[in-house]
């Protein structure tokens, strides 16, 4: 008897659904894409309406072969590729590489790989969605037109090997923009004032912050407006003016989406994105469970929603009501949802099985597998929780024209967190004297305690912090955040230092070529209503081609322009005054992986390279010698004496000729301004060039 033949993406799929399905049912692989557009050309006739050029992918004529002979023996074809627009890609490329014979080829997809979500998608094969498979055309050939547009100008003017992608340019400027913010912020001089005071009736001390007067909250931003404050504060009394008892909501977290998976295993695991996705998907396709065979842990890892079935809600509560009490699970709602997004057709990422907990399976799980696994299984219990509850108290407490608060927090109602906490939750806010307070009640002090603060600057992106904003920006999809930042890493664009990102010296390079040559690739809002147009073309509200013949003409104008300038351009190595030691030859600055580097221009008879140190133009403050230009192994720049290891002297930000006025310490420059190295000191002069 004839077998309907079941078509998946990953062979690591095959024998879990094979398993559920039955012999009626062979179930095989394609092994990912099969067809895609050259990598040797351009693949997109631009002349005729942006015609895609798609070709048999190299190595992929055996798969094709036996996927061939298979459908010949079959009676149907259920084609069961991922459930989103790339998966819906994948099964439209089959039909066309196998010929299928669409009376007999159907369209199934699930979000999960468990029994009933199989034969469920059986029951409502469908045809394919020919809207997704043109959003994802129309993205595959913009990609492409841009990448292959201008990656060849950047090898002409940097470096061979060196690229340009849609997403991957703007992601970069965002992070150049960061840098710029760091590098210019001028940190502000502020000052707390925190008191001790004391009453005969307690042992205790009790710890208040300085507010402001009676009408209004008051910034001290310097030391002689504290001291004044201390000054008039000491020898009066403190009374206890109001007490106001409340309570404040901790509201359960929603389940998991990609970019919040991503997010959170970078800051509570220390994942990379790339990890992450490559153990989710693990998780998605199956884990060999000791005592059930391979068993699928999570539902599908790319999504934008927060949507949560009714059965998984049902089993959900029951296990928390089960476990945790009744008064620990939460009255459902609709769980809010990013609108406009093909994604949110699917569920949050949340546990196949919610009473399979993480301790029952860690045995069979890697290390890495456990931990992803257990933070995606707490988070969605917690997302069917009630909130958590804290019990509040604050209290002011005046002396004479100034006010002073102190407060305490404690958790009344653990909800969720009887599951889920992680590092940046609230802590409880202990001050226990502050329950024995009542007003009029007066104090002396005891202690001032002042001191001195700066305000901070931007932090550096970390890949959460980018996935974060890329996502708020409207910036790629769930899919594209990991290859965005594993292709800016490959390229060495950016380097990470500990959790960090900065931006490398060829990363500036591109950026800047980008910024001055492409300026509507980078800027972002015309990328996210890109994304925009390219969801439209998903909801059948707008033809594919029509989004690239829109983007097209200003994109190959500025590409003309780049050509022509850079035809007048010789671009030459630049001789330095370092004479090679091998051939006496002058060595010349290139560009290597990590930036410049001197060679020796008689390469390949001479090979002899060496570090290059661009002088930063002023003198050592320590030792007087030359300050050179340098870069940390990650590509951080810093400057430090050429005198090294002789002279230890280093700095994040580049020094001037000049001392400060106010304590002697070597000044920096800062955006626009100058300003003294020395923390403590907050010394900052004002430039002409404001």
């Amino acid at each position: 008897m004839s077998k309907n033949l079941v078509i998946v993406e990953s062979p690591a799929k095959i024998k879990t659904i094979k398993k559920f399905l039955g012999s009626n049912y062979n179930v095989v692989a394609s092994v990912g894409h099969v067809r895609d557009l050259p990598k040797s050309r351009l693949g997109v006739d631009v002349d005729n309406d942006f015609e895609p050029q798609y070709i048999t992918i190299r190595g992929k004529g055996e798969v094709l072969k036996k996927l061939r002979a298979n459908v010949k023996a079959s009676d149907k074809v259920y084609l069961a590729t991922d459930p989103d627009r790339e998966g819906e890609a994948i099964s439209w490329h089959l039909t066309y590489a196998l010929k299928l014979d669409m009376d007999k080829t159907y369209r199934i997809s699930f979000n999960e790989i468990t029994k009933d979500a199989v034969k469920e998608s059986i029951k409502n094969a469908r045809e394919i969605d020919i809207d997704l498979v043109n959003a994802q055309q129309a993205r595959r050939v913009l990609d492409r037109i841009v990448g292959y547009s201008i990656s060849p100008l950047l090898w002409a003017k940097v470096k061979r090997g060196l690229s340009a992608g849609r997403v991957q340019s703007v992601a970069l400027n965002l992070i150049a923009k960061r840098e710029k913010e760091i590098s210019e912020f001028i940190p502000e001089e502020y000052w707390s004032l925190d008191v001790s005071l004391a009453n005969n009736d307690f042992k205790q001390k009790l710890n208040a912050k300085f507010y402001g007067s009676l009408d209004e909250k008051i910034e001290l931003k310097n030391e002689k407006e504290t001291n004044d404050i201390i000054d008039y504060i000491k020898d009066k009394d403190f009374v206890v003016t109001n007490i106001k008892v409340g309570t404040r909501k901790n509201k359960s977290p929603l389940p998991f989406t990609t970019s919040t998976m991503q997010q959170e295993a970078s800051k509570e695991l220390n994942f990379a994105t790339s990890k992450t996705m490559r153990i989710a998907q693990q998780l998605y396709e199956g884990v060999n469970i000791k005592g059930e065979g391979v068993v699928a842990l999570i539902t599908y890892l790319r999504t934008d929603s927060t949507r949560i079935s009714d059965t998984a809600k049902e089993a959900a509560n029951k296990y928390i009501v089960d476990t945790f009490g009744k008064e620990n699970a939460k009255n459902y709602t609709q769980s809010k949802s990013n609108s406009g997004k093909i994604q949110d057709a699917h569920e949050a990422i949340r546990p196949t099985d919610v009473w399979r907990t993480p301790t029952q399976v860690k045995e069979s799980l890697s290390r890495d597998q456990f931990r992803l696994y257990n933070l995606i299984w707490k988070r969605f219990v917690a997302s069917q929780m009630s909130d958590c509850e804290y019990e509040t108290k604050s209290v002011n407490i005046d002396c004479n024209k100034y006010r002073f608060k102190a407060s305490t927090s404690q958790i009344k109602f653990m909800g969720f967190k009887n599951v889920y906490t992680t590092k940046s939750d609230d802590k409880n806010e202990k001050n226990p004297l502050i329950d024995k307070l009542e007003e009029n009640m007066t104090f002396k002090l005891s202690e001032s305690i002042p001191e001195q603060h700066f305000t901070q600057g931007p932090s550096h992106f970390t890949e959460a912090s980018l996935v974060k904003m890329l996502e708020e920006l409207g910036i790629g999809r769930p899919s594209t955040y990991a290859p965005t930042i594993g292709t800016l890493l490959a390229r060495r664009y950016i380097a990470k230092e500990s959790r960090n990102i900065f931006i490398t010296e060829i990363g500036e390079v591109v950026n800047g070529i980008m910024e001055t040559t492409f300026p509507e690739i980078v800027d972002v809002a015309f990328t996210a209503n890109m994304e925009k147009e390219l969801d439209m073309v998903a909801d059948s509200k707008m033809e594919w081609k029509e989004v690239i013949r829109q983007y097209y003409p200003k994109l190959n104008e500025e590409i003309k322009k780049a050509e022509k300038d850079l035809e007048q351009i010789t671009i030459e190595d630049e001789v330095s005054d370092v004479i090679c030691e091998k051939c006496g030859r002058n060595m010349v600055v290139k560009y290597g992986p990590y930036g410049k580097f001197l060679a020796c221009p008689g390469f390949p008879d001479c090979r002899n390279t060496k570090p290059f140190f661009e002088k930063a133009g002023v003198k050592c403050p320590k030792c007087g010698k030359e300050v050179v230009i340098m870069r940390t192994k990650k590509g951080r720049l810093y400057y430090g004496c050429e005198g090294y290891p002789d002279c230890d002297f280093i700095s994040w930000n580049k020094p001037v000729d000049e001392k400060c006025p106010k304590c002697g310490s070597y000044m920096v420059e800062k955006g626009k301004k100058i300003i003294c190295s020395n923390e403590t000191c907050g010394y900052v002069k004002e430039t002409s060039q404001e």
